[in-house]
């Protein structure tokens, strides 16, 4: 186990790989105390060991990049422990941490989510982070910290006493100067040797596996960050005590908490809260009291569900996602530093009293909404419509209202990310001012050729997604233009193509001039098949995701016809998640 757990640290990095196995060569079996010491105490062999003076450049540069950064960066890159070694890092998760912390603050020129950002985009470029990908049923992209950099952070950081980590095998010692408490899914929740330790400096506490509830004290007076995402066992009466003793708190993650089902009236007192996540919760109601958190800022809530169609059972339209929202309260207007809301009900809140509250909230970037319908629809985007600093919106329509969005004018013009889930044969109008869209996702019954002509000339799209109930028009997707007998420049920045679709062969053609930068082809197999040509046309193609499948041979045929691809692209299998 520590063998390999001591290659995982090496995060991939040749150099550190080779030097590492240079030394345990020569070694015996019984050469596993040198292995189990450079297991322990990783960080300061690779700096002291003699033998091991090959790393001193790598070693220099990350001292620089960790030790002499920017004085704005320093903290950012020592809160990167508070994360175990292999976890998947949510983007946003960490960049409202950072703003809670008072790493990120508003600038002259930026807002404290745009220089979190920034700050981000540094780390990702200095080779901090990897990006993982995407989670299958939400999407969300997923970071993770390089195993070897972790290590010198953690060495780091330990130094400087900042954040302390309960874990299998690890004494425990009462942290004096620890900032940041950290409990891990192995640790063996020892209450007697927990309550002996001093939190009155706590900044902030971070549980993974199994939540208890006395995690939490009453003398956590500082405690502004809580975060407990997809820890198990969390009830509403642990939340009811979170809310009594914690009033400083800033950041308050639940999400994946299922066992949730409300919060409490006494929400309203946490004055200072500016991030409340409770996605993925069985909470359907957000109580009157929020409306008292004036310096709220994001709200993220609502649940994924799969819900049944008329479709055939094994079709993905079956078990699509389906975000269900929450109910708002009336005068949740009143929470004009709202920059993130969603996903809120329409139909549940009031068609009249949340159109009324969406009005004033002047302030939103980002919005996701379910339950629109031919009654609410019309006054939904109306309410919106003024809302100039929107960038993001997902709308799902409620079942039987297709058409609802049919001839109403979406506020197309700063969106850079547009979700309408729900639609039937039309897009909505106007189709002129797409100009700064960036992300796209459709879900319609049908799609027709003269959309996808449309779309291929939005200039800056970048992710294009496309979900498709009924057969498409002529049983044909084309991905191309033409003039005058000449293929047009299509699709040009788009890098990821998204297709689900129900019919039994769908012919896909990509054109010699179109979607030159996609790099992630994904299909979904679901409910489809597909006919494909074109590939070759794809240069910078380097993944191919097929979807509702777990068939080897298939893939394999796949990666054949792929051979003469100049990227050769990798071909994975991504199998329809078993029902619950």
């Amino acid at each position: 186990m520590e063998l390999d757990d001591l290659i995982l640290k090496c995060g991939g990095i040749p150099t550190v790989i080779a030097a590492i196995a240079g030394l345990l060569a020569p070694l015996t079996v019984t050469g596993m105390d040198t292995v189990y010491s450079l297991h322990s105490r990783f960080m300061h062999h690779l700096e002291n060991n003699p033998e091991l003076d090959g790393l001193q450049d790598l070693l220099r540069w990350m001292h620089s990049i960790i030790l002499n950064p920017p004085d704005f960066l320093k903290p950012c890159i020592f809160y990167l422990s508070i994360f175990p070694r292999g976890c998947y890092i949510r983007r946003r998760r960490l960049l409202r941490r950072w703003i809670a912390e008072g790493y990120s603050k508003e600038s002259v020129d930026r807002n404290a989510e745009e220089n979190a950002e920034s700050f981000f985009s540094e780390l990702v470029q200095l080779s901090i982070f990897k990006q993982l990908g995407t989670s299958a049923s939400t999407r969300v992209g997923f970071y993770q910290v390089n195993s070897f950099i972790r290590a010198y952070i953690i060495s780091r950081s330990t130094e400087e006493n900042l954040v302390f980590e309960l874990a299998a095998g690890r004494a425990l010692n009462t942290p004096s100067r620890g900032r940041h408490l950290v409990i891990l899914e192995n640790w063996d929740r020892d209450r007697i040797l927990y309550e002996r330790m001093h939190f009155s400096r706590l900044w902030s506490l971070t549980v993974f596996g199994k939540w208890e509830s006395f995690f939490i004290s009453k003398t956590m007076k500082l405690l502004r960050v809580l975060d407990l995402e997809d820890a198990q066992g969390v009830t509403d009466n642990d939340l009811h005590m979170m809310v009594k003793l914690l009033r400083h708190l800033k950041f308050l993650s639940l999400r994946g908490c299922h066992e949730i089902c409300h919060l409490p009236r006494s929400l309203g007192e946490l004055r200072q809260l500016q991030t409340l996540d409770v996605r993925q919760t069985s909470i359907v109601t957000i109580p009157v009291s929020i409306t008292e958190l004036q310096k709220l800022q994001y709200i993220r809530a609502g649940l994924t569900i799969h819900v049944a169609s008329a479709v055939p059972s094994n079709s993905w339209f079956c078990r699509r996602p389906h975000l269900v929202g929450v109910k708002v309260p009336s005068g949740i207007g009143k929470l004009t530093a709202l920059h993130t809301l969603g996903v809120i009900d329409v139909a549940a809140s009031g068609r009249v009293a949340i159109i009324k509250e969406l009005r004033k909230l002047t302030q939103l970037r980002k919005l996701g909404a379910s339950g629109i319908n031919k009654y609410n629809g019309k006054g939904f985007i109306t309410a919106i419509s003024a809302h100039v600093h929107l960038e993001s919106l997902s709308v799902h329509l409620d079942q039987d209202n297709k058409g609802c969005l049919d001839d109403i004018s979406l506020p197309w013009e700063n969106l850079q990310s547009l979700k309408l889930y729900g639609l039937g044969d039309k897009l909505p109008q106007p189709r002129s001012q797409f100009t700064r869209l960036r992300k796209l996702a459709l879900e319609m019954d049908t799609l027709m050729q003269n959309d996808i002509d449309f779309l291929a000339n939005l200039p800056e799209l970048c992710i294009l997604r496309l979900r498709v109930k009924q057969q498409l028009q002529g049983g044909r997707l084309h991905f191309y233009a033409e003039m005058s007998g000449e293929q047009l420049d299509t699709f040009e920045k788009v890098k990821i193509l998204e297709i689900a679709c129900c019919t039994s062969e769908l012919h896909v053609t990509f054109g010699s001039k179109s979607m030159q930068n996609l790099e992630l082809l994904t299909l979904d197999y679901t409910s489809a098949s597909y006919q494909l040509a074109g590939l070759k046309n794809l240069f910078e193609l380097k993944h191919v995701l097929l979807k509702g499948t777990n068939d080897e041979a298939f893939r394999a045929e796949f990666a054949s016809h792929l051979a003469s691809h100049p990227r050769q692209p990798v071909v994975k299998l991504e199998a329809l998640p078993r029902s619950s």
